[in-house]
C-alpha cells in the first residue's frame, strides 16, 4: 500500500510559518471544533482530519518541538508518526484538548474550568519573555549568558502558601474546597468559579505580612543560559520553571528567551550559509592572483582568482559556513568578487590604460563587443524593416 506524504503542519492548520503562538492557538481551536468526532458522529474523514489538526498542533505549540520541525522539517520527530508517538496523540494531548473543551462548553458552564489555568485550586504563573541580541560570532560559537530577570518567585516566609507563618489556609466555607458553586436554572445545572475563595478552594484568615497572601513576592533573579551554536534569528528557548511564580503555591511558568542576530559589517548569513562581497582590483581580474578573506569563524582564507574573473563571480569555501543547530553538518562560505575601477589616476598610469586602450580589439572585451553587436543588428533590422 502506498503512503502518502504527510502534509506541511504550518498548511493543515492554515497558518504561515511566521504565526505568532496565539495565532497557532486559534487556529487549532477553530479547526478541532470542526472537525471534532463529537459533532461530525460516523465521518470518518472528519475523524482523520481532527487527528491531523492535533498532531500538527503537538509539533507546533512547544518552542523546542516548533524549532526543530523549522530546521529538519517531519524528519525532526523520525521514529513515530507525529511528534506524539503514534497517530500524533502524546502525553500532552489531554491538556491541549482542554483547551477545546474550555472554549466549546466554557461560556455554557459559567467560565473557564478552574478560573482560567488554576490546577488544584492554586493558579499558575504566566509565561515570561525575554529578548537577547547576539553577534553573528556568539551565533556561530555558542555561548553562556548570565540574565537577570525580574519575576514573581515563592515567598520564603509562608513558603508560597500565603498564610501567615504558623497558620494554615483553611478550607473555604462556601464551596467546602471545591472551589465552585453550582446552581439549578431549569432543566440546567450550571458550575462557576466560588465567589469566596474564587476558586481555590481554600480561604486565607491571617494573610502572611510579606506577600500580603499572595504566596510570591517580586524579586529579580539571575539566571544563566547555554546558547547552542548555530542559532538563528528568531529562535526561541525555553527555560522550564523559570517563569513567574504561581499564586499560593500554584505551578511556576516559563521563561522565553527570544534570540535576535545582529547585522554583521561584512557577512551576510542566508540559513547555514555565509556570503560575503570583496572588492578586487581591474588587474586582479584581469591577470589573475589571489587575495585573502576573512571566515566567519575567525580565519584567514586564501582564494585563487583565474585570470579574466568578471565582476559578480561566486567562489565556494565548503565547511566555512554557520554549523547546523544540534548537527555536526557545517555549511558553506560564498565569496562575490566585485571588480573596482581603478580611481585617482596619475599621469603616467592614465598614459598606460591609453596606451592598453588603443592596443585592445574585439577579443579583449568579448561581452561588450557582443551586446554592441546584437544593439546593431536590432538598429539595421529596423530600419530595413
Amino acid at each position: 500500500m502506498t503512503t502518502m506524504a504527510k502534509r506541511d503542519y504550518y498548511e493543515v492548520l492554515n497558518v504561515g510559518r511566521g504565526a505568532s503562538d496565539q495565532d497557532l492557538k486559534s487556529a487549532y481551536r477553530k479547526l478541532a471544533k470542526k472537525f471534532h468526532p463529537d459533532a461530525n458522529p460516523g465521518d470518518t474523514e472528519a475523524e482523520q482530519k481532527f487527528k491531523e489538526v492535533s498532531e500538527a498542533y503537538e509539533a507546533l505549540k512547544d518552542p523546542q518541538k516548533r524549532a526543530a520541525y523549522d530546521q529538519f522539517g517531519h524528519a525532526a520527530f523520525e521514529g513515530g508518526r507525529g511528534p506524539g508517538g503514534p497517530g500524533g496523540f502524546g502525553p500532552d494531548f489531554a491538556s491541549s484538548m482542554s483547551d477545546i473543551f474550555d472554549d466549546l462548553f466554557g461560556e455554557f458552564m459559567g467560565g473557564r474550568r478552574g478560573g482560567g489555568g488554576r490546577r488544584g485550586g492554586h493558579e499558575r504563573g504566566s509565561d515570561l519573555r525575554y529578548n537577547m541580541s547576539i553577534s553573528l560570532s556568539e551565533a556561530f560559537t555558542g555561548k553562556s549568558a548570565q540574565i537577570r530577570v525580574p519575576t514573581s518567585v515563592t515567598c520564603e516566609k509562608c513558603e508560597g502558601t500565603g498564610a501567615k507563618p504558623g497558620t494554615k489556609p483553611v478550607t473555604c466555607p462556601t464551596c467546602h474546597g471545591a472551589g465552585k458553586i453550582r446552581a439549578s436554572q431549569g432543566f440546567f445545572t450550571i458550575e462557576r468559579p466560588c465567589p469566596t475563595c474564587h476558586g481555590r478552594g481554600e480561604t486565607i484568615s491571617d494573610p502572611c505580612a510579606s506577600c500580603s497572601g499572595a504566596g510570591r513576592v517580586v524579586k529579580e533573579r539571575t539566571l544563566s543560559v547555554n546558547i547552542p551554536a548555530g542559532v538563528e534569528d528568531g529562535t526561541r528557548i525555553r527555560l522550564a520553571g523559570e517563569g513567574e511564580a504561581g499564586l499560593r503555591g500554584g505551578q511556576t511558568g516559563d521563561l522565553y528567551i527570544f534570540l535576535s542576530i545582529e547585522p554583521h559589517a561584512i557577512f551576510q548569513r542566508d540559513g547555514s550559509d555565509i556570503f560575503c562581497r570583496v572588492p578586487i582590483s581591474m588587474t586582479t581580474a584581469a591577470l589573475g592572483g589571489q587575495i585573502e578573506v576573512p571566515t566567519v569563524e575567525g580565519t584567514i582564507s586564501r582564494v585563487k582568482i583565474p585570470e579574466a574573473t568578471q565582476s559578480g563571480k561566486q567562489f565556494r569555501l565548503k565547511g566555512k559556513g554557520m554549523p547546523v543547530l544540534r548537527s555536526k553538518l557545517t555549511g558553506d562560505m560564498y565569496i562575490q568578487v566585485e571588480v573596482e575601477t581603478p580611481t585617482n589616476l596619475s599621469k603616467r598610469q592614465r598614459e598606460l590604460l591609453e596606451e592598453f586602450q588603443k592596443l585592445s580589439d574585439t577579443g579583449t572585451s568579448p561581452e561588450s563587443q557582443s551586446f554592441f553587436d546584437r544593439m546593431k543588428g536590432l538598429f539595421d533590422g529596423g530600419r530595413t524593416g
